[in-house]
């Protein structure tokens, strides 16, 4: 069994507090599958303002936290840590369906396996649980780029 704390994770992934959403890794295979944990915690700062009355995490993040779990596979798979050069991009999400809020309490539970990758572009089946319990799935596809390479933004 393979796994990352939360040092070690930070040394893959750019993001931090409030934007870093993985917070262990359980297991992963190189080239193949990774698990990982969120602690959804009543301090998140989005719970400040979804919702006030009934604090819900808003799906984006629930989707963005399985995209930062694929770029930790991806770049474990590659044997390489990102540096200030690079930068890892959505290019799609297909599919996405949402079965169950995430509230305060949850440990959201995210799977990633790799479906392929094909000039440069990686695709993966995602999904994420709490107790079990389907919270969302997607086919989600990132490529990695050099900051030289990517657009600039006007």
């Amino acid at each position: 069994m393979k796994s990352l704390d939360i040092n070690q994770i930070k040394e893959y992934l750019p993001h931090r507090y409030p934007l870093l959403l993985v917070d262990r890794v359980i297991d992963w295979e190189s080239g193949k599958t990774i698990t990982a944990i969120k602690n959804v915690t009543i301090n998140e700062e989005f719970f400040n303002g979804h919702f006030p009355h009934k604090p819900v995490m808003p799906g984006v993040l629930t989707i963005e936290a399985l995209a930062q779990t694929a770029a930790l596979l991806a770049f474990l798979t590659n044997g390489q840590k990102p540096d200030d050069n690079a930068v890892v991009y959505f290019v799609g999400i297909d599919g996405a369906r949402f079965k169950r809020p995430v509230e305060p309490g949850d440990q959201l539970r995210m799977q990633v396996e790799i479906l392929r990758q094909s000039r440069g572009i990686w695709k993966f089946h995602a999904r994420a649980t709490v107790e079990e319990q389907l919270v969302v799935e997607a086919e989600l596809m990132c490529t990695m780029r050099s900051i030289a390479d990517a657009p600039a933004v006007e």
